[in-house]
């Protein structure tokens, strides 16, 4: 981890909300900024991150006692429990100890090597995954909350924000996903699920809005196909707010030296 420049944890307190859309975008957002990132799939139970980035078929491999980490880009490094399930439909059924276990070791005995950024996509929830995360990595650099508009959504990102507090772990953000529709043929936006709520919840809580991505064809595609956004749909209105996001992230946790390195 002494490797490791900054460690984001990425965190919902609600299944669906797209938050594995943006862990992966944003390091792969990352990483074709020239920065050596590594993203982390510490969801246990339904590891999403292989297929998103059309890694399925691959396997984690070992050598003098360490975990060599899948490459999706030359400077994208990739961990998750789907490389180690050899029936991709088979659940795995851990308790807390284990999920612990395994994390760990993810963080201990995988070969990271020098990273600038290290992107950790957990489950929905304030459980054991994001639990032994803020535990097992001593100066976490920070949280990003991703939520959708309605209320439900708001209230359960609320939680995840206090339960970040509460650890004294920063906020860096919140994200509002699906921050309305946008029309293929038109182009008109319908707010399906409301708009502005992570905005408002943002400024009660006293923490930065991040932004708005809006819900598109091309996202759901990108997910089923393994093609991220940032690098197959750049020119899609979800793809231009999450470079903004990515834009807010780098300013407030890169010194000048690596603002530099990612705009060669």
């Amino acid at each position: 981890m002494q490797k490791i420049k900054r460690k984001i944890l990425v965190m919902s307190n609600k299944g669906g909300v797209g938050k594995s859309t943006v862990s992966v975008n944003l390091a792969v957002g990352l990483a074709k900024k020239n920065f050596k990132v590594g993203l982390l799939d510490v969801d246990i139970h339904g590891p999403n991150i292989p297929k998103m980035l059309r890694l399925e078929n691959q396997v984690l491999t070992g050598s003098e006692g360490k975990i060599q980490p899948v490459f999706f880009l030359a400077n994208l490094r990739v961990v998750s429990m789907g490389f180690l399930l050899e029936d991709k439909e088979s659940p795995v059924i851990w308790r807390g100890p284990l999920k612990m276990g395994a994390i760990k070791q993810f963080l201990e005995d995988v070969e990271w090597g020098d990273l600038d950024f290290l992107i950790i996509d957990s489950p929905p929830g304030t459980g054991d995954e994001p639990l032994s995360i803020t535990q097992l990595i001593k100066g976490l650099d920070g949280v990003i909350i991703v939520t959708t508009p309605q209320e439900i959504a708001l209230l359960d990102s609320r939680k995840a924000v206090n339960f970040a507090k509460k650890l004294r772990v920063p906020v860096l953000g919140i994200v509002e996903n699906m921050s309305g529709f946008v029309c293929p043929h038109c182009g008109k936006r319908t707010d399906l699920f409301k708009t502005g709520g992570g905005e408002k919840a943002a400024e009660q809580m006293g923490i930065p809005f991040l932004g708005k991505i809006p819900l598109e064809p091309e996202i759901v595609i990108s997910g089923d196909e393994g093609k991220p956004l940032l690098g197959d749909y750049p020119e899609t209105q979800a793809s231009k707010i999450l470079i903004e996001i990515l834009e807010k992230i780098i300013k407030v946790l890169t010194p000048k030296s690596l603002e530099q390195k990612g705009g060669e």
